[in-house]
């Protein structure tokens, strides 16, 4: 990913617009580029301030809000990965019970002489 389709994306993750692709594709970027990381914190500054003041919340602490919003942004990811595998497995597993399923059937038809008239 370049640096401006990083830029690009800064605002969709800001909003949570940005699909599970996209954004481990933008967290791999921002977690190597120090330039897009400090762009991503200027953006974020400002969207979080704005949303601060109009809820009218006191607490401005907005470098941890971005470190957790990066945090959680990692979890769903680790998340989404733990299921992709979990999907595999079963999978695997379901091709695995319908073989044999299929070959235990084909034992009884050959033992009751099905194939052999």
């Amino acid at each position: 990913m370049t640096c401006q389709e990083a830029e690009r994306m800064i605002t969709p993750y800001i909003n949570n617009w940005l699909s599970d692709e996209e954004l481990e594709q933008f967290l791999l970027h921002i977690k190597s580029c120090e330039n897009c990381r400090e762009e991503l914190e200027i953006y974020f500054t400002v969207d979080y301030g704005i949303r601060q003041l109009d809820d009218e919340i006191g607490v401005y602490n907005i470098r941890e809000a971005m470190e957790e919003s990066l945090e959680a942004a990692w979890d769903r990811i680790k998340y989404i990965h733990v299921l992709t595998i979990l999907k595999y497995v079963f999978r695997t597993l379901s091709v695995l019970w319908l073989t044999i399923t299929l070959i235990l059937q084909m034992r009884i038809w050959w033992q009751e002489g099905f194939f052999l008239k």
